[in-house]
C-alpha cells in the first residue's frame, strides 16, 4: 500500500471542507464565495487526490455526489416514518371548518379546561406549496444514508445516489454532535429558468420537450444514472424534521430538541438545509387568509411553481394531541391556489369498467392546452354528475385539472350549446360483458355486477400484480387483457396453476419472458398476508388500511369470522370500510377464492401469529368491552392507552354512558369520573388496567 503522508491527509481535508462551504454558500445560502474557476480547479485537485489515494475517499466527500456507474435498479424501502398526504381546502370557508374540527375533536379527547387552553395556544406555520416530488432523507449520526421518494407514503424508492446530486441537500449535517437518527422530508424541484434551459438544450438536440417541472422532476429522480440527475439541476426545499429517539435522551441538546413546526425549520436551516425563505408564522386564521391572498398574485413572480400553501398547527404538544386520520394528519392542510382553467369541446362520451365494477364516463375533449400540458379526456364521475352539469354531446365545456393533476369538466358553457345537441345517457348493460347494469340506492355509481366481466377480472388482475400488492413483475396491462380474452383466468388463483406452455401462446410471448413471468408469480407467494388482503381489492381497504387490519387480525380466518364491531374497533378503520371487509368475506364466491389461495400456498395468516392465535380480536380478553379514559395517567399517553385497548379487542369513545363497560382514571378526572360512579360503571387505575390485560 502507498504510503501516505500527513501533508496529502490535510490537503484532502482542507479541500473537502473548503468544496462544502462553498457548495453550501451556492445552493443553499444563494451567496458564492469562489469563483465556478476555482471551484472546479480545486474540484479537480480532490479528485486526483483521492484516486491517487483511494482510502482517504469518505462517504460525504463531495467527490461522492454523483456515481460512476448507472444503477442497475432502484429497491423498494419502508420509511421509518410514515408519509401521510395532506387534506385539501379551497376556500376560507374550508379553513375554518377544518379548524372546527380540529377543536371539537380535541374536546373530545381532554377535558375542556385543557381542550380550551391548548386551542388558544395554537399558532400556524405557513409554508408555500411547492410542485415537485417528495423526498424522505435519513441521517445517521449526522451522514446522509438514505434518500428515498414518497411511494405510497408507507414505502418508497431508495434512490440515494441520485439525491445525492442535488447540491442543496447536506451529504453530512451541520452539527458538531448530532443525534444518532434524523429523518428530513422535504420538496426536491426544478426551478422554472432551469426547467426552460433544460426544454431548450433538448429541442436544439431533436428531443422532445418535458410537459412541465413537476413531472419532469419525478421522472429525473428515477433516472438509473445519477449523472442525467446531475444534469438536471434539481433543487431542495427542507420542511419536516423527525428526531427519532433523539428526545426521549435523558438530557437532550436544548437547541436541537424544538418544540414546534416554526422552531424546526430554523433547525433544519443549522444543520445546513435550503428551507423556503416565504414562510410565516400565524397567530390566527385571519393572519393565515392574509399570507394566502398576497402569495395568491406574488406566486406567479416566482422562480418556481407552487400550486397553494401548507398550515401547520406549530406546537408539538397540539400537534400530538390532534393525531392523524386514516389518511391525513389532523393539524396540518394544503390550501390551493384556484386550477387553471380552459374552454374545449366535448366530442364524445365513452365508459370505462374499473375493477369494482363501476362505470365511470369520460369527456373524448377537443385537444387543448392546460396547465402545461395537453389534455384530450376528462373524468365525468357519474350519471349524477353529468345531470348535474345538463351535459350534452357537442357541449363547449371548461375544464380545470383538480389539484392541478386530473383533468376534470367545470361546467358547461350552454349558450354556445348545438342546437342538434342530445342530452347523455348512461348505458343500461356493461360495455364489456353486455351484463344489466345497477344503480344500487343511495350510491351515485352504476355498477356491473357479474363477477366474470372481463373488465373486472382484468382489473383485479392488474391490481394483484401491482407493486404494492403481490408485486409480480412482467404482467402488465396489456398481458392481463390477452390472458383474460383467451380464457386462460378467470380470478386472481387462476395465474397460480398458469404453465409456461400456456404462457407461451400469447402474442410476443417468449420462452425467456415465460419463465421469468411463472418464477415471478411462485415468488409472489411468500408476499405477507398483508399484501395479500391489499390484493383482494375489497372497496375502501387501500395498502395502509390492510396493514392496519392485518396487524389486528393475525390470520384470514379470524378476519372472517370478525363481526362489523371488532373491525370497527381497529384503530384508524371506520364504518365504511368495516362493512366493505365484512360484506366481501360474506360472499360466497370470495369464500370459495380465500379457499383456492389457502390451498395454493400463500400467506394468509401472520408468521408470528399462527391461525389460531388468541391475539385475534375476535377472542381477545376485552372483545365487546367500551372504554372511556379521563385524566391524566401515571405513565401512560392517553393514545397508547387507547391503542392497547383497541389491541386487546375493546373500543375506546369519548363520553361515558350505560353502555361504558369501564372508565380508565388519572389525575385530575373531571365530570366523566362523576358520571361513572353515578352509573356505577366500573373505573380504573392505570395499575389495575394494567392487571386486568396480563390477567389470562
Amino acid at each position: 500500500m502507498k504510503s501516505i503522508s500527513p501533508e496529502i491527509v490535510d490537503r484532502v481535508r482542507e479541500l473537502h471542507k473548503m468544496l462544502t462551504y462553498a457548495s453550501h454558500a451556492y445552493y443553499v445560502l444563494d451567496s458564492p464565495v469562489l469563483e465556478d474557476s476555482i471551484y472546479d480547479r480545486l474540484y479537480r485537485e480532490l479528485v486526483e487526490l483521492e484516486a491517487e489515494y483511494p482510502e482517504l475517499i469518505e462517504p460525504d466527500s463531495p467527490t461522492q455526489r454523483v456515481g460512476e456507474k448507472p444503477a442497475a435498479k432502484f429497491t423498494s424501502v419502508k420509511h421509518n416514518v410514515a408519509l401521510y398526504s395532506l387534506d385539501n381546502a379551497f376556500s376560507s370557508e374550508d379553513m375554518a371548518s377544518w379548524q372546527q374540527s380540529w377543536q371539537r375533536y380535541l374536546g373530545q379527547q381532554l377535558e375542556p379546561e385543557q381542550a380550551a387552553a391548548l386551542s388558544e395556544s395554537a399558532t400556524y406555520v405557513c409554508e408555500l406549496k411547492i410542485d415537485g416530488s417528495a423526498l424522505a432523507l435519513t441521517y445517521e449520526n449526522g451522514l446522509l444514508v438514505r434518500g428515498a421518494t414518497r411511494g405510497d407514503g408507507v414505502s418508497g424508492e431508495d434512490i440515494t445516489q441520485n439525491v445525492k446530486t442535488i447540491g442543496a441537500i447536506p451529504l453530512r449535517l451541520n452539527l458538531e454532535n448530532p443525534p444518532p437518527i434524523v429523518e428530513v422530508r422535504g420538496e426536491a424541484f426544478i426551478p422554472i429558468a432551469t426547467f426552460e434551459s433544460i426544454n431548450q438544450e433538448r429541442l436544439q438536440k431533436g428531443e422532445a420537450a418535458f410537459a412541465n417541472p413537476r413531472n419532469s422532476a419525478a421522472g429525473t429522480l428515477r433516472q438509473l444514472d445519477s449523472r442525467i440527475v446531475r444534469d438536471r439541476r434539481l433543487d431542495f426545499f427542507a420542511y419536516t424534521l423527525h428526531l427519532d429517539g433523539y428526545l426521549d435522551d435523558a438530557e437532550p441538546d436544548p437547541e436541537l430538541a424544538p418544540n414546534s413546526q416554526w422552531e424546526s425549520l430554523e433547525l433544519l436551516e443549522t444543520m445546513g438545509f435550503k428551507v423556503n425563505p416565504n414562510k410565516k408564522l400565524c397567530h390566527s386564521l385571519a393572519e393565515v387568509q392574509e399570507y394566502y391572498d398576497n402569495w395568491s398574485t406574488a406566486r406567479l413572480d416566482l422562480p418556481y411553481m407552487t400550486d397553494g400553501m401548507v398550515v401547520k398547527i406549530s406546537p408539538f404538544e397540539l400537534q400530538s394531541q390532534l393525531g392523524f386520520t386514516q389518511r391525513f394528519p389532523r393539524w396540518a392542510i394544503a390550501w390551493k391556489y384556484p386550477a387553471e382553467e380552459a374552454p374545449t369541446v366535448v366530442e364524445n362520451i365513452t365508459v370505462q369498467v374499473g375493477r369494482t365494477g363501476a362505470l365511470t364516463p369520460v369527456a373524448e375533449l377537443k385537444p387543448v392546452l392546460l396547465a402545461g400540458t395537453t389534455v384530450a379526456r376528462a373524468t365525468l364521475h357519474n350519471s349524477d354528475f353529468i345531470a348535474e352539469l345538463d351535459l350534452h354531446l357537442g357541449d363547449t365545456v371548461v375544464i380545470h385539472k383538480a389539484g392541478e393533476i386530473i383533468p376534470e369538466v367545470v361546467r358547461v358553457l350552454t349558450e354556445l350549446r348545438p342546437a342538434e345537441a342530445q342530452a347523455y345517457k348512461m348505458p343500461s348493460h356493461c360495455p364489456e360483458c353486455s351484463s344489466k347494469v345497477v344503480k344500487p340506492e343511495g350510491e351515485a355509481v352504476t355498477r356491473c355486477i357479474n363477477p366474470e366481466c372481463p373488465a373486472i377480472v382484468r382489473g383485479a388482475i392488474e391490481h394483484w400484480v401491482s407493486r404494492d400488492a403481490m408485486d409480480i413483475n412482467g404482467i402488465g396491462e396489456k398481458l392481463a387483457r390477452q390472458m383474460v380474452d383467451q380464457k386462460l383466468i378467470k380470478s386472481v388463483a387462476d395465474l397460480y396453476e398458469l404453465s409456461q406452455e400456456q404462457l407461451l401462446k400469447l402474442e410476443r410471448m417468449g420462452q425467456r419472458s415465460a419463465e421469468k413471468i411463472t418464477k415471478a408469480i411462485a415468488t409472489s407467494k411468500t408476499q405477507p398476508w398483508s399484501r395479500v388482503l391489499y390484493g383482494l381489492g375489497i372497496r375502501h381497504v387501500g395498502a395502509v388500511n390492510a396493514q392496519l387490519i392485518t396487524a389486528n387480525f393475525a390470520s384470514v380466518e379470524q378476519l372472517a369470522e370478525a363481526d362489523l364491531e371488532a373491525i370497527m374497533a381497529v384503530h384508524g378503520i371506520g364504518e365504511e370500510i368495516a362493512q366493505s371487509v365484512n360484506a366481501w368475506f360474506g360472499a360466497v364466491n370470495n369464500q370459495q377464492l380465500i379457499d383456492r389461495l389457502q390451498k395454493l400456498g400463500l400467506q394468509l395468516q401472520n408468521p408470528d401469529n399462527p391461525a389460531d392465535s388468541t391475539a385475534a380480536t375476535g377472542t381477545q380478553k376485552l372483545t365487546g368491552k367500551t372504554f372511556v379514559i379521563t385524566g391524566t395517567l401515571p405513565t401512560l399517553k392517553r393514545d397508547e392507552a387507547k391503542t392497547m385497548i383497541q389491541q386487546a379487542g375493546g373500543k375506546v369513545t369519548s363520553s361515558v354512558s350505560k353502555k361504558t363497560d369501564y372508565v380508565l382514571v388519572g389525575a385530575e378526572a373531571g365530570s366523566k369520573l362523576k358520571k361513572a360512579e353515578d352509573l356505577g360503571i366500573t373505573c380504573l387505575s392505570e395499575s389495575a388496567f394494567q392487571e386486568l390485560l396480563s390477567n389470562p
